[in-house]
């Protein structure tokens, strides 16, 4: 498998991408071209330009959970897409997977929607639609974990503004969309998390389980570990040392102050827009 970082709040140092606070990931295995994320806004596609890389052939487009960080960039890939069938070009139309809470209108105070501002009836006009609540193989090897459950209580992090369902019936988003990819690598499990609102903990137990593999090879993307309680920081070390990966790729919403604690128990690696990393 190869992963290939398009969007993240930082670039490789001397690579000249542009960075945003958002997320996308291409992902690329056995003849299958996956996008995880779309960040906030068009970079993606500059960055992948850049890169000599084309998304015009994607299988699946995989989205991680609602927030604007992880969708908003549907809107111009939705236009690019369009574009290519106006003018001819060669193009798939890919599947995408996303729990079924991911197109949930969410609402903070103070700022309006935060949520994706496509819906699914919009979105079904170029792509298959999968909402699942369950895992989903996508290829032989990895895995679209679907919603995740909440074990560790170090991880009960807080609610983030509310949801809107049908019948405008509104409640707390506890983030139940937030899910990740897990890919089964010769020498262990590769976690590929979005922003993991539902713990980073939570997130690598439950892939070992659906797996059915105890060791973990490599955790990336974002750990929400923003300003995070003594209790959770120490949880999260804890376990990570039990666990052993070995290494991490921690990334886009873990603050420095939580980068340098993580460094203390595992090898923490760097990350940003550029670059590419290669598991067997």
């Amino acid at each position: 498998m190869k992963l290939t970082v398009l969007v993240d709040n930082n670039t490789l140092i001397d690579r000249y991408f542009l960075a945003e606070p958002g997320l996308s990931f291409l992902i690329e295995t056995a003849g299958t071209k996956i996008l995880f994320d779309t960040g906030y806004s068009e970079i993606f596609l500059t960055n992948a330009r850049k890169m000599g890389i084309s998304l015009l052939d994607l299988d699946f487009l995989v989205l991680s959970h609602g927030h604007l960080d992880h969708t908003w960039g549907l809107d111009p890939f939705f236009r690019l897409l369009a574009e290519a069938k106006i003018e001819g070009y060669p193009c798939k139309s890919p599947t995408l997977v996303a729990h079924p809470f991911a197109f949930l209108s969410k609402r903070l105070k103070g700022v309006g929607e935060i949520g994706s501002l496509l819906s699914p009836e919009k979105l079904a006009e170029h792509f298959e639609l999968r909402l699942s609540d369950g895992p989903l193989w996508l290829t032989e090897n990895l895995l679209f974990l679907g919603e995740i459950p909440r074990n560790f209580d170090f991880e009960n992090g807080e609610a983030i503004g509310h949801i809107v369902k049908e019948g405008g019936e509104q409640e707390a988003d506890c983030l139940f969309d937030d899910t990740a990819l897990v890919y089964r690598a010769k020498e262990g499990l590769v976690v590929i998390t979005g922003c993991s609102h539902a713990g980073i903990c939570n997130i690598t137990e439950y892939a070992r389980k659906v797996c059915g593999e105890e060791k973990v090879l490599d955790i990336i993307g974002g750990f929400h570990l923003l300003n995070p309680s003594e209790i959770q920081m120490n949880g999260t070390i804890e376990y990570l040392k039990r666990l052993g990966p070995e290494c991490i790729h921690a990334c886009h919403c873990t603050d420095l102050y939580s980068k340098i604690e993580l460094a203390k128990g595992v090898d923490l690696k760097e990350v940003g827009v550029g670059m590419r990393l290669e598991y067997d």
